[in-house]
Formats: C-alpha cells, sequence, structure tokens
C-alpha cells in the first residue's frame, strides 16, 4: 500500500467532500437492507439494493457496486474477528445492531473511477459533482516508482484531520527465498521492552511508554477543561501518539530485517491473534497494552521480510516466558520478575526477555524443519481504512 497526499483546490475538495458522504449514507443505508435481511452476499444484496444506491444517491454504476461490495466486506470483517463468546455483552454489541459507517469513511475506487498520471502528479477522479481533473498529489520518489512499476487495483479515497489521501494498492513481487536459512532469529515482543531478539539484542520502550503516560494525561486535562481552546489543542494533537508507535514499528522492523538478511537467517515471532481479548489486566495496564500496535509490527516485519526474501515463520507462544532455554523446565517460578529468568531446575540465569526469544527461536525451527511454510497471521481490519461503526457510534 502505497499513501500519497492529495492537493486539491477548494472547489475540488468539496466535490470529494459531497462523494464520500453520499457513498457512506448509501453505505449505511445497504447495511441496514443487508442486516434485515440476513443477506450478506455481494450480487445477492445487490439484486436488493443497486438500483435504489444509484437513483437515491445519484452514485455511477461502478461507485454503487463498491458501495455494496464494502458493506459486505465490512460484515465479513465483523464475523472474522473474535468478538468474544457467544452471548457476551461485547458479542451482543457487535453483532445485534446494523454496522454504520462514517460520513467521511474511506472509499475505494477503481480504474474505472480513478486514473493516475503519475509523471504530472495528478489524478482524474469520479465525484457525484462529475469526474474532476488535474488535482494535485505529493509523493516521495520512492513512492513514484512503487506506484509506476506495481500499482495494481483499487485505490481507497481517505479524508483524515482535514487533509485527503489515497492509497494506493501496490502488488510489489517478493524476493525469492534463498534455501533454507542457516538459523531462525526469535522477536519477543513486549510493553517495557517493545522488541528482543534471540541474539540479546533489546530495543526498550521505556521512553515512548513515558510518552504515553504524558499524552495521556495531559488529554485527560484538556477533556476536562473543555474549553474551545482545549479543544482546538486537542484537535491538533490528534493521532501523535499512533504517529510515533507507526514510526518506531518501523524502525524496529527495518532492523530487524537486515540483521536476518545480513546473516542468513529466518525470522521468528510469537503468533499474538486474540491477545488483546486473552489477557486479563488491571485498568491501568490496560491502556498500555492496548496502545502498543503488536500486530501493526508483525505486519511491517512479514512485508519487508517479503521484500527482502528472509522467511518469517509465528509459533505459539504459550509458556516461552516460563520455559527455560537451556533444559526446557517449564514453571511459573522460573520468572523471577518482568526483566529476571532463573530456572528453578538448571539454575540457569537470563534476561527474561532474551529467554523468550530463544525459545521463541527453537520453536521456530521445530516447525520449519516439519515443512511448516513461511507464513504469517491475517492482516488486521483496521487495515481496510473504511471507518465502519456500530450504530453505537464506537469506532472499531
Amino acid at each position: 500500500m502505497v499513501q500519497v497526499k492529495l492537493l486539491p483546490t477548494r472547489v475540488q475538495a468539496a466535490a470529494l467532500g459531497a462523494t464520500l458522504q453520499a457513498c457512506n449514507e448509501a453505505a449505511t443505508w445497504v447495511s441496514g437492507v443487508a442486516f434485515e435481511r440476513g443477506e450478506f452476499k455481494n450480487f445477492a444484496l445487490r439484486r436488493h439494493t443497486y438500483d435504489t444506491v444509484k437513483s437515491r444517491w445519484g452514485l455511477g454504476a461502478q461507485a454503487a457496486q463498491h458501495v455494496i461490495k464494502k458493506t459486505c466486506d465490512a460484515y465479513t470483517n465483523l464475523k472474522t474477528n473474535n468478538r468474544g463468546r457467544s452471548g457476551s455483552r461485547r458479542y451482543r454489541r457487535a453483532t445485534e445492531k446494523p454496522i454504520t459507517f462514517r460520513p467521511r469513511g474511506a472509499q475505494p475506487y477503481d480504474d474505472r473511477m480513478l486514473s493516475w498520471q503519475i509523471p504530472d502528479h495528478t489524478v482524474s477522479i469520479w465525484t457525484t459533482s462529475g469526474r474532476i481533473k488535474n488535482v494535485a498529489f505529493a509523493a516521495a520518489p520512492e513512492q513514484l516508482v512503487t506506484l509506476t512499476l506495481y500499482r495494481q487495483g483499487e485505490s481507497d479515497l481517505v479524508q483524515r484531520d482535514g487533509m485527503w489521501f489515497l492509497n494506493a494498492t501496490c502488488e510489489v513481487p517478493e524476493a525469492p527465498l534463498n534455501g533454507d536459512p542457516a538459523d531462525f532469529l526469535g522477536i519477543d515482543l513486549g510493553i517495557v521492552n517493545i522488541a528482543t531478539t534471540s541474539d540479546g539484542e533489546i530495543m526498550a520502550g521505556r521512553e515512548l511508554n513515558r510518552a504515553r503516560v504524558r499524552e495521556r494525561g495531559l488529554r485527560a486535562k484538556l477533556q476536562k477543561k473543555d474549553t474551545p481552546s482545549a479543544k482546538r489543542r486537542l484537535k491538533k494533537r490528534r493521532r501523535k501518539e499512533a504517529r510515533r508507535g507507526r514510526d518506531i514499528n518501523h524502525k524496529i522492523a527495518k532492523h530487524v530485517v537486515a540483521e536476518a538478511e545480513r546473516t542468513g537467517r529466518g525470522i521468528a515471532l510469537e503468533d499474538l491473534t486474540g491477545i488483546r481479548e486473552r489477557v486479563r489486566l488491571r485498568k491501568p495496564q490496560r491502556a498500555t497494552l492496548h496502545s502498543w500496535g503488536f500486530a501493526q509490527l508483525g505486519e511491517f516485519i512479514a512485508y519487508k521480510a517479503r521484500k527482502a526474501g528472509v522467511p518469517v515463520v509465528y509459533v505459539d507462544p504459550a509458556y516461552t516466558s516460563r520455559t527455560c532455554a537451556e533444559c526446557g523446565h517449564t514453571a511459573k517460578a522460573n520468572r523471577v520478575s518482568q526483566a529476571r529468568f532463573a530456572c528453578r531446575s538448571c539454575g540457569f540465569v537470563d534476561h527474561a526477555d532474551r529467554n523468550s526469544s530463544r525459545n521463541i527461536r527453537a520453536r521456530a525451527w521445530q516447525l520449519w524443519r516439519r515443512g511448516a511454510p513461511s507464513t504469517a497471521p491475517a492482516p488486521t481490519p483496521a487495515a481496510a481504512g473504511w471507518g465502519w461503526t456500530q450504530t453505537t457510534h464506537h469506532r472499531q
């Protein structure tokens, strides 16, 4: 995915805004029809909604089809993601009401609705006011190269904080694997230490966690103050924490993949799918856990590894923090503290996260010898960026 920033004129921006508004109003209506009829398949739902979407909201044929498909995909994501036990409060909130879409949620475009003039740094894009041409965009030189060589399929139109973006799908070919890896580089992910390798390298997160605490405290004070100036400051600082975390994740992923490529090793990661639903923590700890993008870091490592031809194997993380990497003895008492591991059987002592990363490395070797493919969990649904919510208006 390559994201470029659009630079529309005031008239162009108004047309884009009206288009997103119409598409998401139509998607919310389609969602209601799908929920009422229990029909969530694209072609079947199209029979009940296509003509109305075109006539009522003035959408073209392609736009109407994308609205219906977007709705079906949202329900698919809702069903395939862990929403708690059937009958639980969380499950009911997620499934007992139709999905609604934010007025400025992202809208997919295909090549019939959007054409790129990459040498001129412009695009031509369909809107409800007609097709508008010469919409300027800004992109880095490497982004232009990727767009020229590898852009495929749809692009998503996104408005965020008053700015406009296009997220273009690019299919960058994977580098071929250079035979079997010589070894694996185990990576233990955590909160205090963001990533610890089986080589003993620790990428600590203490500074980031302190910054998060400051951000949360400032956000609470500004929300409590509730003055116009406080609201302006809150708006200005939106997503600052997310941008910082994303930048750190990119740097860590780049470093890990470069080290694995340099030494001819594969990468072993924990499969942390559903960790937020499984882990039970006290309230102060919950904020820290939920604010860190474990899945994002894993996805960054996976796609950078594919580009470099480095195999990635995901292993079961169960008991990696309690198992001795030397003798294999497993006991809760082995984990003396957050940072210290001391085996009660053989006396082996090590940094707790490094010991875990060595166990992850060993499990990856076992899977690889049994013929496990280089694989990764499915991307998180948030990557779609479509901005759908339940009717309770809780952001997903």
